[in-house]
């Protein structure tokens, strides 16, 4: 039994919990089977039962918009991807911009077609902003891929109720496999090296995602104006999906910065080692997403001894216990698909009450992030989810 994946992330070009999935799931399930993984980029190397390699993309000749240079380079990449012989004996898929790549698999080689869904298009209206007329392609495809797949792998007990609401997936091909935590990676760390060098004093109080609509960026930004002044804001925040949302994230910032101190914001995808050390010495994590699958960034500063604050949304109230491992706030979305709060400035004050009361109460902080590091160890340690994943291979390919 040998697994192809395809993905559009794979180190060193992972900009979401996506990438860091199949990162750590490639690596684990290594250690159990062979895995070949098929990425977008320039990697190739192969360390015992894994074998990467990357495929590029010469764009110079495109003249479409530059919204749409994404989605054809995709469908490139995933042709790409079948030019190459293919000997996996199942091909396993993540995100929409290698599930035509999944397709082709399928039907050219009569492999079975395994896809996990970190997110959902329909869930996602902004990516319209990022993709224009793409969005719509992304939406087909997707929704082509998920229904023919021989297994759908939702990361949440919400995932899955979420494909089930917008897609005919039969209900013994949709699975729920949880994302997950190397324990021995992140966790706690007395390094203060990045504090430093951003100038960052404790307490402080952290973000860290992309700017995006989907992690609500914006929203927190907005809340920080009924933050009890006294400790920091640390906004390690890059890669925004269009200039658009860049350009409003900066004048957001610049205007609470006039009206708050102690607004840090570390403009760039930062390392590991960083991001572990700004985890590790945060007071209080904060998730304002609208939208989330699962939300590994909450998981992440558990591992680390970090109470959490995040909105009670999609995967990530199986992640976050509300009153135990940090506070949920409830978010009242705007119609069926999460695209704005209907009341924002609610949102914002809601976000930034629970904010100052764990600022207030360094033993709460305490009891929930030894209780989050705890969650942790118990419910998301990856060598599990690698044998869950190799256990469905197995289910699937035994009447085969």
């Amino acid at each position: 039994m040998k697994a192809l994946f395809l993905t559009n992330e794979y180190p060193p070009y992972v900009y979401g919990g996506a990438g860091v999935h199949v990162d750590y799931l490639s690596r684990e399930l290594a250690k159990l089977m062979p895995i070949e993984v098929r990425c977008f980029g320039d990697q190739k190397w192969t360390e015992g039962n894994l074998s990467v390699r990357g495929f590029e993309l010469d764009a110079e000749a495109f003249t479409c918009p530059k919204p749409l240079r994404s989605v054809f380079g995709a469908v490139r990449r995933c042709t790409d991807f079948n030019t190459a012989d293919i000997d996996a004996t199942l091909v396993h898929c993540h995100t929409w911009y290698s599930h035509f790549g999944g397709i082709l698999a399928k039907m050219n080689y009569g492999v079975p077609l395994v896809i996990t869904v970190h997110s959902l298009e329909p869930l996602r209206p902004w990516k319209r902003e990022q993709l224009e007329g793409g969005y719509d392609f992304s939406a087909w495809v997707e929704k082509t891929a998920l229904e023919m797949a021989d297994a759908v792998i939702a990361v949440s007990a919400q995932t899955r109720a979420d494909i089930d609401r917008f897609f005919k997936v039969r209900p013994e091909r949709l699975h729920v496999i949880h994302n997950g935590i190397d324990l021995d990676e992140y966790r706690r760390t007395d390094a203060t090296g990045a504090l430093t060098k951003y100038g960052i004093e404790k307490p402080f109080v952290l973000f860290v995602g992309r700017i995006t609509r989907q992690k609500g960026i914006i929203h927190l930004v907005r809340a920080i104006e009924h933050m009890t002044p006294g400790f920091q804001i640390v906004l390690c925040a890059g890669a925004p999906d269009t200039p658009e949302i860049g350009r409003e994230m900066k004048e957001a910032v610049e205007k609470v910065k006039a009206r708050h101190g102690g607004v840090i914001w570390i403009d760039e995808m930062v390392d590991k080692k960083t991001v572990r050390e700004l985890y590790s010495n945060a007071a209080v994590f904060c998730c304002p997403s609208i939208y989330e699958p699962f939300g590994i960034i909450n998981l992440e500063a558990m591992a680390c001894e970090t109470a959490v604050v995040a909105t009670a949304v999609g995967g990530i109230k199986e992640v976050v216990v509300d009153s135990e491992t940090g506070f949920l706030v409830p978010i009242d979305q705007m119609n069926e698909s999460p695209f704005e709060p209907r009341e924002p400035e609610k949102f914002a004050r809601d976000l930034a009450a629970r904010v100052n009361q764990l600022m207030a109460d360094p033993a709460l902080r305490e009891k929930f992030g030894r209780a989050g590091r705890k969650r942790a160890e118990q419910k998301f340690g990856w060598p599990a989810i690698a044998l869950e994943t190799k256990a469905l291979y197995e289910k699937l390919l035994g009447p085969r």
